[in-house]
């Protein structure tokens, strides 16, 4: 089913909903089960599963010199999302991503999506390498989210990559993209970042998830300026509570986002790790209540793999 008709079904009720990475590469899949079980209880109407894009190692050679390979630390996507729609019958949703990709293996991918009875989609640029600078396309591949948001609506309407391949079995992907209440930290202005944002739902983006964020404040104001620019497609809420104080210094630098203080002077405050996620969960808590309040569709939750702290407050909340 379609993440749009889940939130219309859902008649107003606040849904929740979670996201996974794949296991690292030599791992069971047992890993995603074990973080997904102790969430049913909250009956998410779908799930997500990231797309990471290659990396580079260095292995040395015997004549001492370094050989530089291309390496997927985490790959399986899509067959964890068929796992997924099998064993538990909920929706997955894979993200798929330009840096990695060829045009071509993204057209595979849909196809092999088509196939499986998977029906939403969230299409994302993706980050860059950890060794680049910034984000460096892949060749053949996709530079912006709007090329591959425009391939996935082309393979909605039968059209694919060579003009000779044509298709009356149209594919019908309910297509998810990113938004962010801080604005992207590539855009200079929160203007120019509504104007793109924009451009993806007139594309035929169906619905809004947002990055973390931690003052609502940020989310109430990014869903009025969106109404206002007639963005009208669902925006869900992506969260994720603090557990760990490295994080304080780790989530501003990597994600661009700001901590309010007083969750600072909280965490800074704890004795121990313990303290510092007994702070992260109460402060979550209360920013789900507030967001329930205010009506948003979903409480979506990046966890990492990692189900315990989410558990406890779905737990609070639903």
């Amino acid at each position: 089913m379609k993440i749009t008709d889940h939130i219309k079904n859902a008649k107003g009720k606040t849904l929740f909903s979670f996201e996974l990475l794949p296991p690292v590469k030599g791992q069971s899949i047992q890993w995603i089960y074990d973080a997904i079980e102790p969430l049913l209880e909250f009956k998410p109407p779908f799930i997500d599963v990231t797309s990471l894009r290659e990396d580079y190692i260095y292995k040395q050679k015997e004549n001492g010199l370094l050989e530089k390979l291309s390496y997927r630390r985490r790959p399986g996507t899509i067959a964890i999302c068929a796992a997924i729609l099998n064993k538990y019958k909920i929706d997955a949703v894979p993200h798929l991503i330009c840096g990695g990709f060829t045009k071509e293996e993204t057209e595979n991918a849909l196809l092999d999506l088509q196939f499986l009875g998977i029906d939403n989609v969230l299409v994302l640029r993706g980050d860059a390498r950890k060794a680049d600078a910034s984000f460096i396309p892949t060749p053949g591949g996709h530079a912006y989210a709007t090329d591959l948001l425009a391939q996935v609506k082309n393979h909605n309407a039968g059209k694919f990559l060579h003009e000779d391949v044509e298709s009356e079995y149209k594919s019908d992907f309910c297509i998810g993209v990113a938004g962010y209440p801080e604005k992207h930290f590539e855009a200079p202005n929160l203007a120019t970042d509504f104007k793109y944002l924009k451009k993806k739902v007139e594309m035929g983006a169906d619905f809004i998830v947002t990055q973390m964020f931690f003052d609502n404040q940020k989310y109430f104001d990014f869903v009025k300026k969106c109404r206002e620019n007639d963005i009208n497609v669902p925006i869900i809420p992506g969260l994720k509570p603090i557990s760990a104080l490295s994080q304080l210094v780790n989530l501003p630098k990597i994600f661009h986002i700001d901590l309010p203080e007083d969750l600072c002077e909280a965490v800074q405050s704890c004795k121990n790790p313990k303290d510092v996620k007994q702070v992260g969960t109460e402060f979550m808590i209360k920013q789900c209540k507030e967001l329930m309040d205010f009506g948003a569709p979903v409480l979506h939750f990046y966890t990492m793999g990692r189900p315990e702290q989410t558990k406890e407050i779905a737990e609070a909340i639903f």
